[in-house]
């Protein structure tokens, strides 16, 4: 079983969300940045859009589309498969901290 590098992915994660913000500029929180929660609502629709465009591929290629190449399919199931594993190894981590912090005693 393949190690995934937590830090690495999380560069990832940033980077994607620089690049998301450049595009398109949510609601600012009230301290002048973006709030946790739509950060991770974003993360999660990408993740969500990586999938349906992975399935649309799928079925779209069974059904013998002329445009639909099986190198795009797997490129695109791949994707989809890399980005949940990388959104549930983050939703550990934070849950691990989550519960660290909850057993620090006071």
């Amino acid at each position: 079983m393949n190690q995934i590098d937590v830090n690495g992915v999380l560069a990832q994660i940033r980077a994607l969300s620089a690049q998301a913000s450049a595009q398109q500029k949510p609601a600012p929180a009230a301290d002048g940045g973006h709030s946790f929660g739509s950060l991770l609502k974003d993360s999660i629709d990408r993740v969500n859009g990586a999938q349906s465009e992975a399935s649309r591929q799928q079925r779209a290629f069974e059904l013998g589309d002329p445009n639909t190449d099986l190198s795009g399919v797997m490129l695109a199931t791949t994707k989809a498969q890399v980005s949940f594993r990388s959104m549930v190894e983050v939703r550990n981590r934070l849950v691990s901290a989550y519960q660290d912090i909850m057993n620090m005693p006071l």
